[in-house]
């Protein structure tokens, strides 16, 4: 079992890739909810549903959210109404909002809704909330606390972020089956996710973080900085306001003591010397992911790289 624990359009990719790198039954997905939210009485999952809609080959390729040629009727008419709404839900997305809210208030888990979905778009792999508590991404920036979707939709990410908090991290619970499949894992692969808002959520729900440090598998994590931006989303300007170095190497400090290895982009080899002194092994790759194709042929060569440091050899 090869366990990626993903977050947003980075972390679909990645597990696109993985998926059609070897056989998709065999790969499990656990994933942030931190910026889940309430949009007019309808419970989003946003980083579940960019997952979900990527491995079942309807996500709009242009976005790498939504689901490609959807319309937006429903938008328009609240627009007619009087509603201006900022965040953008196209009208098949909608059906999976309407499914998931009516399903969890008959008392489903967020874990069974998600295995449900998946299995009804002919998703093979296992895909898994974190956790089914309510957990949320709290900004804090020079004009105070925002929630997530506000800070990284509604005011398009133009913040300063002086500070993050998961609201209800301490009392969630992982989900059922998240700490069995990353302590059975072969491989546990930290995609290339924003380390702040896409993974540290997933990393901090107790017992998470522990699970993967007494893993027998190994870990590798995947640089989503090169040549010291980020290509999609706040990464690179959330870490230089949080006082990390925006760079392949900020990333290995963020995950150093973690993971065994860590993926960088081929731009960001010299950095290879001062990653490997903090004690990873490190490996530069054409990390950028396009189609279907480029995505599992990076994924092949992220495990290639993960199986020579099971066995010793040189990356």
């Amino acid at each position: 079992m090869i366990v990626t624990i993903a977050g947003g359009v980075g972390g679909a990719k990645m597990a696109h890739g993985l998926a059609g790198a070897i056989d998709p039954a065999d790969l499990s997905v656990i994933v942030n909810t931190a910026d889940d939210f309430e949009w007019h009485g309808l419970q989003i999952s946003p980083d579940l549903d960019t997952v979900l809609y990527t491995l079942s080959g309807l996500v709009n390729p242009e976005t790498g959210w939504g689901i490609a040629g959807d319309s937006r009727v429903a938008l328009d008419a609240m627009t007619r109404l009087g509603e201006e709404p900022w965040f953008l839900i196209g009208d098949q997305d909608l059906a999976t909002h309407v499914l998931r809210t009516a399903r969890r208030r008959a008392g489903a888990s967020l874990a069974e809704v998600t295995a449900q979905l998946g299995n009804s778009l002919g998703v093979a792999s296992h895909i898994a909330p974190v956790t089914n508590d309510a957990i949320a991404t709290i900004v804090n920036t020079p004009d105070g606390e925002l929630a997530f979707q506000d800070y990284f939709v509604r005011r398009r990410q133009q913040d300063d972020v002086l500070g993050v908090r998961i609201a209800g991290i301490e009392s969630a619970q992982p989900a059922s089956g998240v700490l069995d499949a990353i302590e059975t894992a072969e491989t546990i692969v930290i995609a290339p996710s924003n380390p702040i808002v896409s993974i540290a959520p997933v990393l901090d729900v107790p017992g998470v973080r522990t699970a993967i440090h007494r893993a027998r598998g190994v870990k590798v994590a995947v640089s989503p900085i090169i040549g010291g931006k980020a290509l999609k989303g706040p990464a690179d300007k959330m870490l230089h306001t949080l006082g990390h170095e925006s760079s392949a190497l900020g990333i290995a400090r963020i995950y150093a003591g973690l993971v065994d290895g860590l993926v960088i982009d081929q731009v960001d080899a010299d950095l290879a010397p001062a990653i490997e002194a903090l004690g990873l092994r490190v490996i530069a790759l054409q990390s950028i992911m396009g189609d279907g194709a480029d995505r599992a042929r990076f994924a092949r060569e992220v495990l290639d790289f993960a199986r020579s440091l099971a066995v010793g050899a040189p990356a």
